[in-house]
């Protein structure tokens, strides 16, 4: 079994404030053959489950969990994660992230990844969910060394469609940077009111209540393969895929979030033999 270098835990929550500002710090190396989590540091509710290794050791899997179940106003989410030369990993969520009422103060989730020489990371969380009046701020700083290997998505319901919510007061924005060996390669920033025209616009959302990115840092992407993602139906809602010279960029825009991941998927296990020369494996707890 891999020992953990570092873990410590300590309370982020205050008497006065109430909020939790939670952080999460994960180190990622290789040892042989083998990825896995070599360092897990959290402060407050934002843990890592045990690694796992259900494709074999060249991908270590793990589970990050917030175990308050939702997000209120006021508090603040912190994801590092550093992968070593050579390592891959990829993180997945339980369940959609539930973002509550703000109450007057912004939410937001912060995520820093660096990624050294070789490495790989796939970032795949479930949805998360904007309760009507939330104000969320997602932010995301990723580094990326020569060679190495970055896959994301994020998925953004607006509302509780289970119980047919509107969004129709608060606040979404998006601060998003990727580099390559220090050059920016990808900058995408996005403020969003709920009564904006923007929501509404057929040159925007066109009153969408889901909308979602899925990037992909490998390099040029081989012409057949962007084809064959190109050519998946999916009904009623607008897909888009654009293909710059370093990120590849899959937009989805629709009103159902399983459609959404779904999608997604499907792109993925077409794109993952490209950029790991490796199928696609589901992470567990998408099955349960």
């Amino acid at each position: 079994m891999d020992d953990l270098k570092h873990t410590v835990t300590s309370p982020a929550q205050t008497n006065a404030t109430k909020n939790w500002q939670a952080r999460l710090e994960l180190g990622f190396a290789k040892r042989d053959a083998r990825s896995y989590l070599a360092h897990r540091l959290h402060h407050g509710p934002l843990v890592v489950q045990k690694s796992l290794h259900p494709e074999g050791d060249e991908v270590c899997h793990a589970v990050i969990v917030h175990p308050p179940g939702g997000v209120a106003g006021g508090d603040a989410l912190h994801l590092q994660v550093q992968v070593g030369a050579g390592a891959k990993a990829l993180l997945t969520t339980p369940g959609a992230g539930k973002w509550y009422k703000a109450n007057g103060t912004m939410a937001t989730q912060r995520l820093t990844f660096q990624l050294a020489a070789g490495s790989g990371l796939e970032w795949f969380p479930q949805e998360n969910i904007l309760f009507d009046a939330a104000e969320v701020g997602f932010a995301a700083d990723i580094a990326l060394a020569t060679g190495a290997t970055l896959a994301t998505w994020d998925i953004v319901c607006l509302g509780r469609q289970a119980q047919q919510e509107v969004w129709q007061q608060g606040l979404y924005q998006l601060n998003q940077r990727i580099t390559r060996d220090g050059r920016l390669i990808w900058n995408e920033r996005a403020s969003m009111h709920a009564q904006d025209v923007v929501k509404t616009s057929r040159v925007g959302l066109n009153a969408a209540a889901v909308f979602g990115a899925f990037l992909v840092c490998a390099g040029a992407v081989p012409a057949e393969v962007l084809q064959a993602c190109r050519e998946i139906a999916v009904p009623e809602a607008k897909v888009g895929i654009t293909a710059l010279p370093e990120v590849l960029c899959i937009r989805y825009v629709g009103n159902a979030s399983q459609q959404a991941r779904q999608y997604f998927e499907q792109c993925w296990q077409i794109l993952r033999p490209w950029y790991y020369q490796k199928g696609a494996v589901r992470p567990r707890i998408w099955n349960t």
